[in-house]
């Protein structure tokens, strides 16, 4: 009997000394303050900002692919435009009267305005460095032809004037004079073809994957922060305390692992919309989404580019989309000075560049199907131009590309493919289903939870978008005065509005462009009306929303 319990005895420290192996070689649950989903520019802004408003914080930043700022804010993957209205005519459109409606400009402008400022106190506070690394001064140019389009950049100037936001800006109707501003535009064009353009200095090419990656790496140093490439978000749990449990999936090793996080923000570019449906919240059922990508003509020829040094946009076709709007872009490319011409729009059913031909398929759901195809009877303009779009061949790109440069010559271009856009659909109780604009920012009502999505206009605006996804997400630590304060040491113009204040518009582009190294901007004179307002004879609009690619 004594052998009998002794050997019982010896079986059972055994069995729970091989328990508690077992669960000390487990993985460990991770927990973590703050979880950054997508390792781009909109979650490296936030991190940023929250490392200095609340350095207690822990965070963590799950990315998908092996590295930071491969997707949508990679430098090939975007226009690379400081988009602040100053010559994207799509955002200033024109109301049946024939005035013009310049509400959206000054609103893209003023969002523009404090990205710039956030820039800057990162450069003035180490965070980042070497300004010409991810951005420069190009000028920004507007160029159209024909009497319509000519009388509509007209009006649209004169009503630009009327806003601090766009002093310094330049018309002309002459030849040699936007032969001057942008001589391969001009040069080999009909002498008697009628043309007007826009120009102004302040314009700007900016690399958002140049800063994604400074910002992180910033964030990398604080022993607070965690970065975790090769790592997929799988699943969402709400725990009973309302943070979050997340199943992360090594994509190499196929191995999974937990964290359990308070907060949760999904800044995962086209592919948001399907991370949001996986959290179950229901918020989530009011959207769907449409990919649209976009490909670029590309010139690396030193020729041209040392002579095309400006960001130059035209008008859409008639009854073509927003979207289709060409540009002839000065750019500054992993150190070199490349042209790029398009977007020409493609379509695949990825929500990604590095997506599945599942995204679209899978990310459809009964609750967004309806929206999703009341959307397409409404836009049928636009099914009919990507349609189009997909039937290019290489003849018919380099012919769009001889209106904006006449003597280009095919042998210097080669077509690009750039990044994947998610353009959002939103259930509408009166239409079904809304194409809708900009950036759409999705909290749950717990504000445990925030999702980013949406395309245009994007990471040029990625400072003022956190912003409000902090405002949403932590309202009551946005309302404190400590957050107060600091935010406002971040963005000294916070909570202020610069159209309409001379003295507040002028110290913002001064101290941006001092220590951004871009041109000194020009003196604000809101004396000097050149020209007086107008009313241009209202154009053939196709009414499509902005799919900015």
């Amino acid at each position: 009997m004594k052998k009998m319990t002794a050997m019982l005895f010896s079986l059972a420290v055994g069995l729970n000394t091989v328990s508690m192996a077992a669960k000390a070689d487990a993985p460990k649950e991770q927990e973590t303050d703050v979880l950054l989903i997508g390792g781009g520019i909109m979650s490296a802004t936030l991190g940023t900002y929250l490392q200095e408003l609340q350095p207690d914080w822990s965070m963590t930043m799950v990315e998908r692919l092996d590295g930071v700022a491969q997707e949508s804010s990679n430098g090939w993957n975007n226009a690379g435009t400081g988009h602040s209205a100053l010559m994207e005519l799509n955002y200033t459109p024109q109301k049946k009267d024939g005035s013009i409606s310049i509400e959206k400009a000054v609103e893209i402008n003023e969002a523009f305005q404090v990205s710039r400022q956030f820039w800057s106190h990162q450069v003035n506070s180490g965070v980042m460095h070497d300004p010409h690394s991810f951005i420069n001064t190009v000028p920004h140019m507007s160029f159209v032809w024909g009497e319509q389009n000519v009388n509509f950049l007209r009006a649209r100037y004169a009503a630009l004037q009327q806003s601090t936001l766009f002093r310094g800006m330049k018309y002309s109707e002459d030849h040699a004079q936007i032969k001057e501003w942008a001589p391969l535009v001009m040069e080999g064009r009909d002498p008697n073809q009628k043309v007007a353009a826009t120009w102004t200095p302040v314009g700007t090419d900016v690399n958002y994957g140049e800063i994604t990656r400074q910002l992180i790496g910033s964030l990398k140093k604080d022993q607070n922060f965690k970065l975790e490439t090769s790592s997929e978000v799988t699943d969402f749990k709400r725990n009973g305390d309302n943070s979050w449990h997340v199943t992360i999936k090594d994509v190499k090793s196929g191995d999974k692992r937990s964290v359990d996080a308070k907060y949760v923000f999904i800044g995962a570019g086209g592919g948001a919309i399907k991370l949001l449906q996986k959290t179950g919240i229901p918020e989530a059922d009011n959207y769907g989404g449409f990919p649209v990508g976009g490909s670029f003509l590309m010139t690396e020829n030193p020729e041209i580019a040392n002579r095309h040094l400006e960001k130059v946009y035209g008008q859409a076709s008639v009854g073509a989309p927003p979207m289709s709007v060409p540009h002839i872009d000065s750019r500054t490319l992993d150190g070199k000075k490349v042209v790029l011409f398009g977007p020409f729009a493609t379509f695949s059913t990825k929500y990604l560049k590095n997506g599945s031909l599942f995204d679209l398929l899978s990310a459809t759901t009964t609750s967004n199907i309806m929206p999703m195809t009341h959307v397409g009877i409404d836009n049928f303009d636009l099914v009919k131009y990507l349609i189009g779009q997909v039937m290019l061949n290489d003849d018919d790109r380099f012919a769009a590309l001889k209106e904006y440069y006449p003597n280009a010559r095919k042998e210097d271009w080669k077509l690009i493919q750039a990044g994947q856009r998610v353009q959002i659909i939103k259930k509408d109780a009166e239409k079904g289903g809304l194409l809708k604009l900009g950036t759409e920012i999705v909290t749950d009502q717990q504000k445990t939870l925030a999702a980013l999505l949406g395309a245009s206009p994007g990471a040029s605006t990625a400072a003022p978008i956190t912003l409000d996804v902090m405002k949403k997400l932590f309202p009551e630590q946005f309302a404190s005065p400590e957050w107060q304060q600091k935010i406002r040491a971040i963005v000294p113009s916070f909570g202020q509005k610069l159209n309409g204040n001379t003295a507040l518009t002028q110290q913002v582009w001064d101290n941006t462009a001092a220590t951004l190294l871009l041109t000194k901007p020009p003196v604000i004179n809101m004396g000097d009306q050149t020209v007086a307002p107008t009313q241009a004879k209202p154009r053939t609009e196709s009414g499509k929303q902005d799919m900015a690619l």
